[in-house]
């Protein structure tokens, strides 16, 4: 898209955006001038949702950064998720046969793997329902302070909205290109970090079909939309939204499927791009 024509880009019904390497900094803090673009925006009235890879137990600081409870689709667009009333409106898990499937296909191709699976209650915060479970051998990418340590078999004995299979030492890339041909439809994959960690989810569940979920609540046309993402589990929605906006720090995948790169996510990307509407 050349610069003519961004210039001439029309006002966003709708701004959709990830979150971690995109709309917050490598501190994870949503910085001032992008809280500020985004307060712009939302008193103009225009709709601004988050389209995370996060659960929705894992939204309240973004909020708290953002000053602002916006409608989430959570999971990869496995939840949709009102932080505002802290409710989960829809859900799309993968059942157990399923993942008894996928575990032994994962274990078979990638020796050595841990499992994990996410599942999804009433609210954020449903104490009734386990929400992180992981197998003995399964090493997080990042703090999970809330994990479960259980057996395999307790990881694959109930629903869940992703499975996850952490293989340290490997890419996430190559993780995905030796089990997806494998799944035979059963199953979506995608990463957001390259760290030797592959997500799986119901088939056909995307941050794309949970955006599109969204936009038909709101009653917006998904040209009129704009959305930002770093990887490639962004990639769906980028391409779903009229026009979508890769991260100067993002993945190849994400900024060939995107009509445009900002700045990186530490440069204020986001807001740097929502300033051609929302001047503060």
């Amino acid at each position: 898209m050349d610069w003519v024509t961004l210039f001439h880009l029309p006002k966003p019904k709708m701004v959709a955006t990830d979150v971690d390497g995109t709309l917050i900094d490598r501190h994870e803090q949503v910085s001032a001038r992008t809280k500020a673009a985004v307060d712009a925006l939302i008193a103009d009235g225009v709709p601004f949702v988050l389209a995370t890879g996060r659960p929705p137990r894992w939204i309240d600081p973004v909020v708290d950064g953002l000053g602002y409870a916006p409608l989430c689709v959570c999971g990869n667009g496995a939840v949709i998720y009102d932080s505002a009333a802290d409710s989960i409106l829809a859900a799309y898990t993968l059942d157990v046969d399923t993942l008894e499937w996928a575990a032994e296909m994962a274990e078979s191709l990638l020796p050595g793997c841990g499992l994990a699976t996410e599942r999804v209650g009433r609210s954020a915060h449903d104490a009734a329902t386990p929400q992180f479970v992981s197998s003995p051998e399964y090493e997080h990418a990042w703090l999970n302070p809330d994990d479960t340590r259980v057996s395999r078999a307790e990881v694959i004995s109930a629903p869940a909205i992703k499975m996850l299979i952490r293989l340290p030492g490997t890419s996430s890339g190559d993780m995905r290109t030796i089990l997806e041909p494998r799944l035979a439809g059963r199953a979506d994959v995608t990463y957001s970090t390259d760290d030797g960690l592959i997500e799986l989810s119901a088939p056909g569940v995307t941050k794309a079909t949970g955006l599109a979920m969204v936009a038909q609540r709101l009653g917006v046309q998904h040209a009129t939309m704009i959305a930002f993402g770093d990887m490639p589990n962004d990639v769906p929605m980028l391409r779903l939204a009229g026009h979508g906006v890769a991260m100067g720090n993002a993945h190849h995948e994400a900024k060939a499927a995107a009509d445009e790169v900002a700045a990186t996510n530490d440069d204020h990307g986001v807001a740097q791009i929502l300033e051609r509407w929302w001047q503060v």
